[in-house]
């Protein structure tokens, strides 16, 4: 490969953002990715709980690039990269190495070695997590109807565990499903079904105003979402949670929305680890000592302008992304690296219909309540890629707005792991992986 060659590793937002701004100026890059999409992750709870089809939210990698020659796209997972040699080692056992080396593999679930999370949780970071979750409620309802007698084993019972913007966001989607959907569509339900949403912190979406805190937790309680806030999650079990002050809660619905951490891959490279795992870069986005390898979005800790490092947001990804382009092109073409300076544009966090936290600018101007919610989907709409899926997301909010009629909510997954209730002897589409069981 010449050394006029990028290689990158991931086609998450920092990927493929980094991926597009060096196919403008014809240079040549190989994109690594496990899956042919790229998926938008912070719809990902709107596919499990029915809002959105998951083909609203991924589109295919050699779609977004089919007008660029320059770059190629192969479906294929990085098993090893050595930042060394600028080098990665694929699982079909290639080793492609370049010029310059940009890791964006992304982040996949924290469980934080709690004992049984990672057996029975349901992750929420892939189109297929987002698959398997909706097909898992789908089940459960099922099988309730059945055997009524399952509500006393907590079938009734969904627990979502964080409580950032995925946790509430989550807990805020289920809850509009069970109440609006389940009562129309599984009438012999005459339990209610309850959402807990569990966080060690004192305070549901961290970042935001105290002001955004209480409000969503007004909202969610609002919505029938019991909070167990200061509490740990100590154990998960086949039928239950158990929580560090000493209670249970029985149920075999938990999403895990808990934390997060580099993917196995980047933690192998042997380049220096900060906080939460990720890589600790410079200012430029580089790694000390490897000055043509760049790592971005959630496997890095970037600094801001204060040294701290900035929040694994998507706009920090995307930026990010674009800036490491331009950094290779000027070295390219002879100049000096530029230090990233992060533009923040705000945070928002969706919690239900007409419910919505938007902190606009770096100055953090905070609207909430329906001017917040129309904000929230402008914005998500406006950041998906391609126009087919803007459109046909809007499409989809509009419709689940006026008439609250989910049908895709009775769309069942046949392959989807089947939960086990003690009982022995009963365009170019995305290919998403119908064989993944979800459970890591």
């Amino acid at each position: 490969m010449s050394d006029a060659t990028v290689l990158i590793v991931g086609g998450g937002f920092a990927g493929v953002t980094c991926a597009q701004h060096l196919a403008k100026h014809d240079v040549d890059v190989i994109l690594l990715d496990r899956n042919n999409y790229h998926q938008f992750q912070p719809l990902l709870y709107q596919v499990a709980t029915a809002q959105i089809a998951a083909y609203d939210i991924a589109r295919p990698l050699r779609g977004i690039f089919r007008h660029h020659p320059t770059v190629e796209v192969r479906r294929t997972p990085a098993v090893s990269i050595d930042p060394q040699a600028r080098s990665v080692t694929t699982s079909s056992g290639s080793v492609l190495s370049a010029g310059y080396l940009v890791v964006a593999a992304g982040a996949q679930p924290n469980f934080f070695d709690t004992p049984g999370a990672a057996e029975h949780s349901l992750p929420l970071y892939s189109v297929n997590d987002a698959e398997t979750l909706r097909a898992h409620i789908v089940d459960v309802l099922d099988a309730t109807v059945e055997r009524p007698e399952l509500i006393d084993q907590g079938s009734l019972n969904f627990v979502i565990v964080g409580g950032g913007p995925t946790g509430v966001e989550t807990a805020g989607a289920l809850a509009e499903v069970l109440r609006d959907v389940v009562p129309e569509r599984y009438q012999s339900l005459n339990e209610p079904a309850a959402v807990h949403l569990v966080d060690h912190g004192r305070v549901l979406l961290a970042p935001f105003s105290d002001k955004a805190h209480a409000y969503a937790a007004q909202r969610l309680e609002s919505d029938g979402v019991i909070l167990h806030l200061a509490v740990g999650v100590k154990e998960v079990s086949a039928n239950q949670v158990r929580l560090s002050d000493g209670n249970t809660i029985m149920t075999r619905t938990v999403v895990w929305g808990g934390g997060e951490k580099p993917s196995d891959v980047v933690g192998a490279t042997g380049l220096p680890q900060g906080h939460g795992g990720r890589i600790d870069v410079q200012p430029d986005l580089t790694v000390a000592g490897y000055p043509q390898v760049y790592v971005l979005g959630d496997a890095a800790n970037i600094p801001d302008t204060d040294s701290r490092p900035l929040p694994q947001l998507g706009s920090v990804a995307q930026q990010s992304g674009a800036w490491a382009a331009r950094n290779i092109l000027d070295e390219m073409a002879g100049k000096e690296r530029t230090d990233f300076r992060y533009k923040d544009k705000g945070i928002m966090a969706m919690i239900g219909r007409n419910a919505a936290i938007a902190e606009m600018g770096p100055h953090r101007h905070e609207v909430e309540g329906p001017v917040a919610f129309a904000a929230w989907l402008g914005v998500h709409a406006m950041l998906l890629s391609g126009t087919r899926n803007k459109m046909d997301a809007f499409m989809a909010w509009g419709w689940d707005y006026f008439s609250k009629n989910r049908a895709t909510a009775l769309v069942d997954r046949p392959d989807a792991t089947r939960i086990d209730w003690g009982d022995d002897d009963e365009g170019e589409q995305p290919e998403l992986d119908t064989d993944r069981k979800g459970r890591r």
